[in-house]
């Protein structure tokens, strides 16, 4: 029976049609192999040399520590990729250039990787689609249109601007929720201190006088008692959470539970909701603008959302599309959208602006995030140091409270 050879890299040197030298690498089975193809693609091999990782040499990746490609990597690369063929540069030209010149080691190499693709005769679309861990659909189809259209850099352009406005989006949540959570971090390490070291002094102290505890007293001392034999165990449970939580965050049965809450919670839930309908806006936008068939839009955009809810009213929007009714009709029944945004998008169907429509919708909605974030942060800053003092006053007084009945006795 026959064994399929595997393939190795090859790191090789070549030099093409114009004499311009050219440097990259190749997985293939045989030098003789990467010779062939350099040939095929109208390039003259100079060096090829077997530059497979083994023993150790091979790279050593631990999940979650390696180079992490984010949302602001791929909107500087839309940009510069859009400024490069705007320019008049070829696909193929412009992509070498971002291999050499990208700062983000895992970019470039996925770069890499397009690159060799769009030199074997896939379309940069499909290309792109062969990383959808990296690239998200929302990208990957709005590059599809604008190669059908031939308008690439106008849609590159688009793309690149509708994922600074989500980092933007992002950083002001971000913003937002920094300082609670900085400070109720602060108050759970304090509390944990005066628990396992403040206490315990108290405690020992108490049982010297033999005085009787009242009873907030004796409860932070059998609590400190508990934490010294559980904080250790706490640490290991909280540590695998973590991990777990990276890993199964985005599972759908688990987003089914939470997506709801989330918009239901106090204070933050309808931030939490301005969020999901401004990035469905915008993300619309960008798909019909771009000349993305609307059914296949909605299909991305609900996903792309980030919210369970919405993604279920975008299905319900879908479905109407397909059986030839109006768009706004499901909006009207939904919870999650306003009358404004239904009001707005019947306005954008009728006159053949939808697009637009749903970028003004976007915009609205970018400015209403602003000012709920700068009204949070004013509301939660006082509510967080009064949080604080509660916890740690409380504290301070039920440790103190016999001292005052051994006085009294005293006395």
């Amino acid at each position: 029976m026959a064994t399929a050879t595997k393939n190795r890299q090859f790191s090789y040197t070549a030099r093409d049609a114009s004499g311009k030298s050219v440097q990259a690498t190749l997985d293939a089975p045989s030098e003789q192999a990467v010779a062939s193809f350099l040939k095929e693609n109208g390039l003259t091999p100079l060096t090829v040399v077997d530059s497979t990782p083994t023993g150790l040499k091979k790279e050593i990746k631990i999940p979650g520590m390696g180079e992490k490609i984010g949302l602001k990597d791929i909107a500087v690369m839309a940009r510069q990729l859009a400024t490069m063929i705007g320019s008049g540069l070829s696909l193929l030209r412009a992509l070498s250039i971002l291999v050499e010149q990208t700062e983000n080691p895992a970019l470039a190499k996925v770069l890499g990787e397009v690159r060799n693709d769009v030199e074997q005769g896939r379309s940069f679309s499909g290309a792109l689609g062969r990383h959808p861990k990296v690239f998200p659909p929302l990208m990957i189809n709005m590059v599809k249109a604008g190669e059908v259209g031939g308008f690439l850099d106008e849609t590159l352009v688009s793309i690149a601007q509708n994922f600074e406005d989500e980092v933007k989006l992002r950083g002001k949540v971000k913003s937002a929720m920094a300082y609670p959570v900085v400070v109720l971090v602060i108050a759970i390490l304090a509390s944990l201190a005066m628990l396992l070291f403040i206490i315990p002094v108290f405690a020992g102290m108490f049982a010297d006088m033999g005085a009787e505890l009242p009873a907030p007293t004796q409860f932070l001392i059998t609590l400190s008692d508990f934490m010294k034999v559980a904080i250790l165990p706490l640490i290991v449970v909280a540590i695998i959470f973590s991990f777990w939580w990276r890993s199964h965050k985005n599972d759908r049965w688990l987003r089914e539970r939470l997506d709801p809450i989330k918009l239901k919670a106090p204070v933050f839930g309808p931030l939490m909701k301005k969020i999901a309908i401004a990035r469905f806006a915008r993300n619309l936008s960008s798909m019909l603008a771009a000349g993305v068939p609307i059914l296949q839009a909605l299909g991305i955009v609900g996903e792309a959302s980030g919210n369970v809810v919405v993604e279920r009213a975008t299905e319900d929007i879908q479905d109407a599309v397909r059986r030839g009714r109006s768009i706004t009709s499901p909006l009207q029944n939904s919870p999650v959208f306003p009358p404004m945004v239904a009001q707005m998008m019947a306005v954008g169907e009728d006159t053949g602006a939808l697009d637009e429509m749903m970028g003004k919708v976007a915009d609205f909605y970018d400015q209403e995030i602003e000012s709920t974030t700068e009204q949070l942060t004013s509301l939660i800053e006082p509510i967080m140091i009064m949080f604080v003092g509660v916890i740690v006053g409380g504290m301070v007084i039920c440790m103190y409270l016999p001292m005052f009945s051994v006085y009294d006795q005293i006395s």
